[in-house]
């Protein structure tokens, strides 16, 4: 059970520094999305089960705070349950390098942040080139940057 609950607290402090620092850490409008790195990370670790799970969670937290109903809650349930549905017979002692995570963390950032921005574009009605070259690619390289800094800081 602690490791149910550790898991929770950093699921939580995830969030936390998603909403209160990296929002607000924006590079000409790109954010990275430490919240996404934490669902496919759950979803490759723990299975499609934790990973969807996690991924609702957390995605209806950024739906609360963001006011994006539904948006941030569907997409990362989604991207929680598909990386959990490719088997791994060691998913606890997973090592993961740094050229994987920037890599794995570029493409589910690209595919994400794809399908987040045609969903705000037809909900707002927009056409512009800032949701192509700030919000997609742009936030889809912050994120990659921070799956690599995330996998070199790490101690397994």
């Amino acid at each position: 059970m602690p490791t149910f609950f550790r898991t929770v607290f950093l699921g939580f402090g995830v969030f936390l520094l998603q909403w209160l620092i990296l929002g607000r850490l924006t590079l000409w409008g790109a954010y990275p999305d430490a919240v996404l790195l934490f669902v496919a990370w759950l979803g490759v670790r723990k299975g499609r089960q934790w990973g969807a799970v996690g991924g609702f969670i957390l995605g209806f937290m950024l739906d609360v705070v963001y006011d994006t109903w539904g948006m941030h809650m569907l997409l990362k349930t989604l991207i929680g349950f598909l990386l959990g549905l490719f088997p791994s017979s060691e998913r606890e002692s997973l090592l993961i390098l740094p050229r994987q995570a920037l890599l794995g963390s570029l493409v589910i950032a690209l595919v994400h942040n794809g399908i987040f921005v045609t969903m705000l574009a037809l909900q707002a009605g927009a056409r512009n080139s800032f949701l192509v070259t700030g919000l997609w690619i742009g936030s889809a390289l912050y994120t990659a940057f921070l799956g690599t800094f995330a996998s070199m800081m790490s101690s397994r």
